[in-house]
């Protein structure tokens, strides 16, 4: 996918038309929905007020979530749509950095875009990529986005659902999962649902989370744990809430 646009690098907004033209990129690829569309304004309007920056409360969180996909018998990375348009190569390196399996998962679930968005994770580099056997179901939820793979999400101990929907986002908490969830909105459900929410954008976020994989590579389970178990989440999610409110327009 092409990342050219016409507008020069230094151009202050660059970044940010950068992802929108991946969004539009992946809507003309047929791996984003529409509706996708509208979830990347939403986002954005809580980067815009966040300075387009990690906070230093979403550092901690991204260190926090990779050590605990260090720690995982089975560690899995759910990508939709807009995961798949907006940081598909990160999410692959990510997945090598920490061991964990990729699958695929999508609301507004077809074949053909199913199809898509493996082809287009493997155009990425990704090796095998699940969610297209969708042969069981998350508890509790009746449309599409309850398939996974029974040996993928549904037997997975810790998942990173990346802009996720509050619905799914609660069912995979039901289910005893150690849940880690990057979204820009501190008040969503998927964000207070979360084991560890990311208050970041996912452009961010994820290589934030490779190179804090290849520097905890060495680390004993002892130092992991003791990452994981230090963190407040509720914390986390006020540092956020903080941070967005004192935001400016400039």
């Amino acid at each position: 996918m092409s990342e050219h646009v016409d507008v020069p690098a230094d151009h202050p907004r660059y970044e940010s038309l950068l992802t929108r033209h991946r969004i539009e990129a992946g809507v003309d690829k047929g791996i984003t929905s529409r509706q996708g569309l509208i979830a990347q304004g939403r986002g954005e309007a809580f980067d815009y007020l966040l300075g387009e920056r990690t906070t230093p409360s979403a550092d901690e969180a991204e260190r926090v979530a990779t050590a605990h996909l260090l720690l995982a018998d089975h560690a899995v990375l759910s990508v939709n749509g807009n995961v798949a348009a907006l940081a598909p190569r990160e999410t692959v390196e990510l997945a090598e950095a920490t061991g964990a399996d990729i699958e695929v998962n999508l609301f507004n679930r077809t074949e053909e875009r199913m199809q898509a968005i493996v082809d287009h994770l493997r155009e990425h580099g990704a090796g095998e990529v699940k969610g297209l056997n969708a042969d069981a179901r998350i508890p509790g939820l009746s449309h599409e986005r309850g398939k996974v793979d029974s040996d993928g999400i549904h037997d997975a101990d810790v998942v990173l659902v990346p802009l996720e929907d509050g619905d799914r986002a609660e069912a995979l908490a039901d289910m005893g999962k150690i849940e880690l969830v990057v979204d820009l909105n501190p008040g969503s459900r998927s964000a207070r649902s979360a084991t560890v929410p990311i208050v970041d954008n996912i452009v961010r976020a994820l290589p934030n989370m490779t190179e804090h994989a290849r520097e905890l590579a060495d680390a004993d389970e002892a130092t992991l744990r003791g990452i994981v178990e230090n963190f407040d989440a509720e914390k986390a999610l006020d540092d956020a809430e903080r941070e967005i409110r004192s935001g400016s327009f400039e």
